[in-house]
């Protein structure tokens, strides 16, 4: 796997476990579920509304990061004259959730999970979200289940969704998928899936679409009494699932245009200002930008691992920024398309996970089914933006100090020492900016005047306060 650590000793591990209790005291994450709300999904656990169509013959596979018990997407594809049929089993946590009851009312107050080094705080009752609900193999669920058929070239060609009983038959990770497509050992549903997910890679280069090729920091537990950062890049296994997600979530926007209600997630189109400011930036950096190519073509042709392309990538991501969620009920929004995705797009495939999911599908239930979207659904769609940029903004905020917290740790004793590091980031009046270390995987920042933009530098460590989670370097 393609990433590098950094780990702080078990010895320390109290103390980062009060850094982690303090982030949720700051973000006011909350310890448990209330006692009427545990209690009620350990009821509706047990009388789940089952479907009555059933399908459970179809050899679904779930694909996730090991270890993961939320499961909310299985998988199955097939190959049908002139294309492609995909199946996409989603978790129906609407069949045990009822809007108006206090489990509705608890996951509006959380909007998503959050997850941090040392467990979850779940959206969903561990009773649902990692057992009755969870597409967890070998035994039967409710589901949305989406039939979506692609021709030759990988479009969609059409879509339905219905609620089905369904039964995964096995639950795989990216490692496994990875090495079965590299070997050549990959059959059926797996061969598949390498195929379909490159031929919307392609069609995704055709929208403009961008995929980030940015290798991500994540606080993980070494399984030794201590936590570690890694700096990973995510698979091309990881990318291919990705893309079927994708194609459920653009023919669920697309289903909602067309019936003139829904929840869309937008993006809007960078403003000229900061296109321009970009373009200069990859000028500086002598990374190649076309007049005729778009932002997707040029990050598609960059390695995060060279200094000029990582320093790009950092700088460019202000391109996609102002992400967020429009409901409507009537004429579709005037803001309707996903700038990343090259599409209009929906957020229906991690209903265990995200509340916006379980209403964007019971939208497209209704739609599929030809019925009117229930009363209770129309009446929360409103607050649906709101919700979920709050919840976002808190997840987010959670992320970025766990990491902070780690690095702090890591560092804390080596206050004075030198490091390799790559200018990611400057400021416009060039006071500092933000460098990324080569080892450990450390990004903070960094004063100085006028910091070379993608260029290798060596820093000092300045600052290392696990209290403040601070860490901050100076040129050496």
């Amino acid at each position: 796997m393609p990433y590098t650590s950094i780990r702080v000793p078990g010895g320390c591990q109290p103390r980062v476990e009060d850094g982690l209790a303090r982030i949720r005291r700051e973000l006011d994450l909350p310890e448990k579920f209330p006692r009427a709300v545990a209690e009620e999904a350990e009821w509706v656990a047990r009388v789940p509304r089952m479907p009555v169509l059933d399908r459970t013959d179809l050899p679904l596979v779930t694909i996730d990061p090991p270890g993961s018990m939320d499961l909310d997407q299985a998988l199955h594809l097939v190959e049908r004259p002139g294309g492609y049929r995909v199946w996409y089993a989603i978790a129906d946590v609407g069949a045990f959730v009822r809007p108006g009851g206090r489990m509705d009312a608890e996951a509006r107050l959380r909007g998503e999970t959050v997850y941090l080094p040392d467990g979850r705080v779940p959206l969903h009752p561990p009773v649902l979200s990692e057992g009755a609900a969870s597409l967890l193999p070998g035994v039967v669920r409710p589901a949305a289940l989406w039939c979506v058929d692609l021709d030759a070239d990988g479009l969609v060609v059409g879509a339905d969704v219905v609620r089905a009983r369904v039964r995964s038959r096995e639950r795989l990770d990216y490692d496994y998928v990875q090495a079965a497509v590299e070997t050549g050992t990959a059959e059926g549903p797996l061969r598949l899936l390498a195929e379909i997910g490159a031929l919307r890679l392609a069609l995704e280069r055709s929208r403009g679409g961008v995929t980030l090729p940015v290798p991500e920091q994540e606080v993980v537990a070494d399984g030794e009494g201590g936590y570690r950062v890694e700096l990973r890049t995510p698979l091309a296994a990881e990318e291919w699932n990705a893309q079927i997600s994708l194609l459920v979530g653009m023919a669920a926007a697309a289903m909602m245009l067309d019936a003139e209600i829904g929840l869309l997630r937008v993006l809007p189109p960078a403003p000229d200002a900061v296109v321009g400011r970009v373009r200069r930036t990859a000028a500086a950096l002598d990374v190649p930008w076309p007049e005729d190519a778009s932002y997707g073509d040029v990050v598609r042709s960059l390695d995060p691992r060279v200094p000029r392309h990582a320093a790009f990538l950092a700088e460019s991501t202000a391109l996609l920024r102002g992400a967020g969620y429009t409901a409507f009920n009537g004429a579709p929004p005037a803001l309707a398309e996903h700038a990343a995705v090259g599409a209009p797009y929906a957020h229906v495939t991690a209903p265990l996970r995200r509340l916006a999911d379980r209403y964007a599908t019971e939208v497209c239930l209704a739609v599929a089914a030809g019925e009117p979207v229930p009363e209770e659904v129309l009446r929360v769609l409103p607050e649906l933006p709101d919700l979920m940029r709050a919840s976002g903004r808190r997840a987010g905020t959670a992320r970025r100090a766990c990491v902070d917290l780690v690095e702090a740790f890591v560092l804390r004793e080596r206050v004075g020492r030198t490091f390799d590091a790559v200018v990611i980031d400057t400021d416009e009046d060039g006071s500092g900016g933000e460098v990324q270390l080569t080892d450990p995987p450390v990004v903070a920042r960094c004063d100085g005047e006028h910091l070379p933009l993608g260029e290798a530098v060596r820093v000092r460590l300045t600052r290392a306060d696990p209290a403040t989670r601070q860490v901050r370097f100076a040129l050496a």
